[in-house]
């Protein structure tokens, strides 16, 4: 085979690969994949049951909601979150930014510019820890 003939594969593979068509991921993806990467880490939940917002009440086991903002193939996440308390707010938040960074990236190929953690609420005290007792 000779040199002009591998040359002349190329450029027509090439070109079948290009008119296939192009891959576009909607907002809601990257709203999805946000939320669950936040939910990994067990001190972070999210709102769960009512209606429209309204009745809803703090869950760790719930995920928390996301919304992103997307042009081109840069995001900005917004991020409301609740936390089981006592923990240390700003490194959560820190650990949440990078986490979802990370996360949308990875999976998206999408650069996150930018992430805005909302620490909504506190939720102390679960089954099992220690209770204070006012007497």
């Amino acid at each position: 085979m000779s040199d002009m003939q591998t040359r002349s594969e190329r450029r027509q593979l090439d070109a079948d690969i290009e008119s296939r068509g192009r891959l576009e991921i909607a907002g809601k993806v990257v709203e999805k994949i946000a939320s669950r990467a936040a939910a990994e880490l067990e001190a972070v939940g999210g709102p769960s049951g009512g209606f429209l917002g309204v009745g809803d009440h703090a869950e760790l086991s719930a995920r928390p909601k996301a919304r992103a903002q997307l042009s081109g193939q840069v995001a900005t996440i917004e991020l409301t979150v609740g936390v089981r308390y006592p923990v240390p707010l700003r490194r959560t938040g820190e650990e949440l930014r990078r986490r979802i960074q990370s996360r949308v990236s990875e999976l998206t190929g999408i650069d996150v510019r930018q992430v805005d953690v909302d620490i909504s609420w506190l939720l102390a005290g679960e089954a099992g820890q220690r209770t204070r007792r006012l007497e």
